[in-house]
């Protein structure tokens, strides 16, 4: 009998990677290969790249190196963000066998099939105005909180940010597959679905491109019928597409959590322009104050980018301000890196590194603060925790609807189970 051939994944990037990795992975497992934990032999590694940061070659390249230090015969295969912008850079890294483009990594069981060591790196990528289509990905089995893509690709073109030239127009899946899916997620014990997207609120286009008929909020008024499905998380959403019907619905519903994830990147509205924002620090304020009048529990993160070219003391000490007097509840803060055909790389001055190093420690420390603060704001209070199934260390973990993460000693019996939990 032939041994059964096996494959590990790593995943770098965001929820959106994660989602679509355990999609490559189940359709690996139909095809007849053994999922193997990636620190385990295999005789296929595929690395699910990003590119959001500057680290993306470097990481990759200290991963095909450890695959070649371990397991020299077996495959490696590239794909994800990195590998649609980067496809000859990636390669030339020696180790690698195949590169996977946007429109090619759905397709990854046929090309590891085909492939034969020792050709060198096979490249399967075509220009990102020919990926079309909508290749709907949800991570099954490994976790209690479920990541369901809905949308991909987007239309916007901030002048910092290559996600366009590696994922494509903007582009959904229909709210009856949605709904399918997270019924079949409900029927499979899942609890918890996060909803994500490269620009969830831009919801509707078809995978043409043209617009169905359904919108963001359409969407969230179906999922909220799904039976079995306890928890919604929306995982980011701009500001300028969250709308106050949108607001309004999460705060009345049971399913929908009080959490929202919002990008700012900049509190001056200079630099806004600047990136090419589609919004003000204004309209971001006025979101804001909505959903803390409506859900005063709600938990409200932010990213924020600092160190972008043209971001003067002043432009900083604007955004630094804003922030301290907005009602958040934690920020996610990326130092400003140089990404190649962007336009932010005409503007000038340029930052120096370590004045965006040190922007970027103040804004952790106030999120630090911002964070220690939210949570003692609930002390007292009794919210729902679901509890996550891994054993760490004799604990377990889990998120009360506001995101607030709790840490308890283990107990079986409460894994993928929602409990009312005292917060102190």
């Amino acid at each position: 009998m032939e041994k059964k051939r096996s494959v590990a994944f790593h995943t770098l990037g965001c929820k959106l990677n994660f989602s679509e990795t355990s999609t490559l992975s189940r359709l690996m497992e139909s095809e007849g290969f053994e999922k193997k934990e990636f620190d385990d032999l295999a005789d296929v590694y595929v690395i699910n790249t990003c590119s959001v940061t500057d680290n993306a070659d470097k990481e990759c390249r200290q991963l095909v190196r450890r695959i070649q230090r371990k397991s020299p015969e077996s495959f490696v295969v590239i794909t994800g963000c990195y590998a649609q912008l980067k496809p000859k850079e990636i390669a030339s890294i020696p180790g690698v066998d195949l590169v996977l483009g946007a429109a090619e990594k759905f397709n990854i069981a046929q090309h590891i099939n085909e492939l034969a060591k020792g050709n060198g790196a096979k490249v399967c990528s075509c220009d990102i105005e020919e990926v079309s289509g909508f290749n709907a990905s949800f991570s099954q089995n490994d976790r209690t909180r479920t990541f369901l893509k809905v949308q991909d690709g987007c239309d916007y073109t901030c002048s910092f940010c290559t996600i366009p030239m590696a994922r494509g127009k903007s582009r959904s899946d229909s709210i009856a597959n949605v709904v399918k899916h997270a019924t079949q997620l409900a029927a499979d014990g899942v609890k918890e679905i996060v909803l994500t997207g490269v620009n969830l609120g831009d919801f509707g286009k078809g995978p043409d491109g043209g617009r169905h008929e359904e919108d963001f909020f359409s969407l969230v008024q179906e999922l909220d019928k799904v039976e079995g499905i306890e928890r919604y998380r929306i995982s980011s959403i701009e500001p300028n597409l969250l709308t106050n019907d949108i607001i309004a619905f999460v705060a009345n519903s049971n399913k929908f959590m009080p959490h929202f994830h919002i990008p700012l990147q900049s509190g001056s509205n200079e630099i806004l322009g600047l990136m090419r924002r589609r919004y003000r620090r204004e309209l971001y304020a006025e979101r804001v104050g909505l959903i803390k009048t409506l859900m005063p529990h709600c938990a409200i993160g932010v990213d924020v980018i600092v160190g972008f070219p043209g971001e003067t003391d002043k432009h900083f000490q604007e955004t630094f301000d804003f922030l301290h007097e907005l009602d958040v509840s934690y920020l996610h803060v990326f130092t400003y890196s140089e990404r190649d055909h962007t336009k932010a790389l005409e503007i000038q001055p340029v930052i120096p590194i370590p004045v965006r190093n040190e922007r970027n420690k103040t804004l952790r420390n106030l999120s630090y603060m911002k964070l220690q603060y939210f949570t003692q704001q609930q002390s007292g209070q009794t919210r729902k925790v679901l509890f996550e199934g891994f054993d760490k260390h004799g604990m377990m973990e889990g998120y009360t609807d506001n995101y607030i993460r709790v840490s308890t000693p283990y107990r079986g019996e409460w894994a993928n189970q929602i409990i009312d939990w005292k917060l102190r």
